[in-house]
């Protein structure tokens, strides 16, 4: 009679966890007599990486700043007035005559900003209850360094003034930039899923598309030279690097941070490996509307905004996987 009531022990233990399994794989509603509603509600986590495309223009934030030029009236070469202080010294600079000042904020960037480097994410979220379509998802997303040189960085036209030849207009390059921008962005999106039913198909491609709201912090690197002689004479500027023994201003190399509200979309294909493991293949966009890029001082205690990339836009291609449960 004992070894008979030790007969069902194992029994009702694969029942009592056979119920507790299917509770916890098919959230819902108990509707009684063991039955369990499952409302295709879900708990969802993510990971992914891949490559980045990142594309900004330019903007010159150099704010009030003027530069001294003088012109070859031979010629019509036309240098800085450091360049035209050394040529003076040595000789040879007879021909030249004081063309004037102008203002350096005026002068448009050589170039824009395109760059490629590689993005890796992870998110969190959940399917909606009696829609499960719907994916709500907290994402981080973390874009590499990506890189802008230029040199000369600033390069056009420029009209001076106060000068001994009468409106001129002098084609001025100025500075050179090697600098790496690095961007954080923490979201809010939501996804729709085009299947039919409470759960997703296995070995089927489900296409989806997404959108949402994040915060974009970015971290750039600068790294300015005074490759054309036009900024070492200021005195503000020399606040941000040391005069080496030949007059050039040797700027220091400067950090800054900037945050910036983003805006997301994606689209994308999944694949149901099982019926929790999901292989995805995707594309997200992100536009941060502004980077700044400043000089700082030696101890960083003052800045001075130089040069910011508006209208940036990432684009990421990633493929990761994603676990529903």
């Amino acid at each position: 009679m004992r070894s008979r009531n030790l007969f069902f022990i194992p029994l009702l233990t694969c029942l009592v966890f056979g119920s507790a399994n299917a509770n916890w794989q098919y959230p819902g509603e108990f509707v009684g007599d063991g039955w369990y509603a499952d409302d295709g509600a879900r708990f969802v986590i993510s990971f992914r990486g891949g490559a980045s495309m990142a594309n900004a223009s330019i903007k010159n934030d150099i704010g009030s700043l003027t530069g001294e030029y003088y012109v070859d009236t031979a010629n019509g070469v036309v240098v800085s007035a450091e360049y035209y202080d050394a040529c003076a010294d040595g000789g040879g600079c007879e021909n030249f005559v004081y063309a004037g000042v102008g203002e350096l904020a005026e002068l448009p960037a050589s170039k824009d900003f395109s760059s490629f480097s590689f993005a890796a994410g992870a998110s969190v979220g959940w399917t909606l209850p009696n829609r499960p379509q719907w994916r709500m998802e907290l994402g981080w997303d973390h874009i590499t360094e990506n890189e802008y040189n230029a040199s000369p960085l600033y390069e056009g036209d420029l009209a001076l003034s106060g000068g001994n030849v009468s409106g001129i207009e002098v084609h001025v390059q100025s500075g050179g930039v090697q600098s790496k921008v690095s961007t954080d962005i923490i979201s809010a999106m939501a996804f729709y899923d085009f299947f039919d039913g409470v759960q997703k198909p296995m070995r089927s491609v489900i296409p989806y598309i997404g959108i949402g709201i994040g915060y974009a912090d970015s971290k750039t690197v600068l790294n300015l030279s005074d490759l054309y002689g036009d900024l070492s004479s200021s005195v503000d500027l020399q606040n941000f690097g040391k005069l080496d023994d030949y007059g050039i201003l040797q700027f220091y190399r400067s950090e800054t941070s900037s945050s910036n509200i983003a805006g997301l979309a994606a689209i994308g294909i999944s694949y149901g490996i099982t019926e929790g493991m999901f292989l995805d293949l995707g594309a997200r966009v992100a536009y941060v509307p502004k980077i700044k890029w400043a000089l700082t001082n030696e101890d960083a205690t003052r800045q001075r905004d130089w040069f910011s990339a508006e209208n940036v836009i990432y684009a990421n291609f990633m493929l990761g996987l994603r676990f529903e449960f």
